[in-house]
């Protein structure tokens, strides 16, 4: 049986699920999406799901409720909808950074079956990578659920633990940002090498799209296969060679940390 699916919310994360799970044939009859401004709701809308601006009714009789509201009005909008969730024992999915599951167990009622999840923005491109962690309320057949609609945007992985959520943002949540910052870089650099500023981005585009189909498609590990083109006395060595000389694998590493405790703030300020 389709289960009915609310989201509070439908900003850009909200309405790629949404679009990913229309493109994978779910009905658009069992999806209702709530959202304040108006103007949200009309795009959403012209897909043919039900759209309202009232929270209460748009979880009601809902069998999942996905959370995608930003993180500072959560508690209000939970509180609003806790009698409803009481009733339906909806699952809860939460994409909202920082909550954690106690907090919105103390918002929602420490019965509720809950599932925390951090997709990064490629899931607009149904192209995303997604991390999810069961709180001891939700049943096998729930977390079969909450797979099932992450996976309309990119893979999904679970954890074993709440805490490595915070390890997950520092790496593919805040990791797409990492890979603009490096092609900024590379552009830059191809034009202060004399190239032109539209075959500097073009070069470097294509490079990442390409280094990434390789390393998606190849049994090789990505040490593997960087070694592959790394000739011994070439052009790419003594780049590598300069990189690896400049600590770049520490740079990365530390960058990576910082992220890590600022996610591990940012949910104990939560908590709080």
């Amino acid at each position: 049986m389709t289960k009915k699916l609310a989201f509070i919310g439908s900003g850009n994360m909200a309405t790629a699920l949404i679009n990913g799970l229309l493109a994978d044939g779910y009905p658009a009859d069992s999806i209702t999406a709530s959202d304040q401004l108006a103007e949200k709701r009309e795009n959403l809308a012209g897909s043919g799901i039900h759209t309202t601006d009232d929270n209460c009714s748009a979880v009601s009789g809902a069998d999942v409720v996905v959370l995608a509201v930003k993180p500072q009005i959560l508690q209000a909008v939970c509180q609003e909808i806790e009698p409803a969730i009481k009733q339906t024992r909806a699952l809860i999915i939460s994409i909202a950074a920082g909550i954690t599951e106690s907090s919105l167990a103390s918002w929602l009622g420490k019965e509720t079956a809950i599932v925390r999840t951090m997709p990064n923005t490629p899931a607009m491109l149904q192209t995303g990578a997604s991390v999810l962690h069961a709180n001891a309320n939700t049943s096998q057949e729930q977390k079969d659920i909450a797979e099932s609609i992450l996976r309309a945007v990119g893979i999904t992985r679970w954890l074993d633990t709440e805490k490595q959520i915070d390890a997950a943002t520092a790496l593919s949540g805040s990791g797409p940002a990492y890979y603009f910052l490096f092609m900024e870089a590379m552009t830059r650099a191809g034009i202060d090498m004399g190239l032109s500023e539209e075959t500097a981005h073009l070069l470097t585009l294509q490079t990442a799209l390409g280094a990434a189909r390789m390393a998606m498609e190849s049994n090789d590990l990505p040490e593997e296969l960087r070694k592959k083109v790394t000739s011994p006395g070439g052009t790419t060595e003594a780049a590598i060679n300069y990189l690896q000389g400049q600590s770049f694998e520490d740079i990365v590493s530390q960058a990576m940390q910082a992220a890590k405790n600022r996610s591990e703030e940012l949910s104990g300020n939560r908590d709080e």
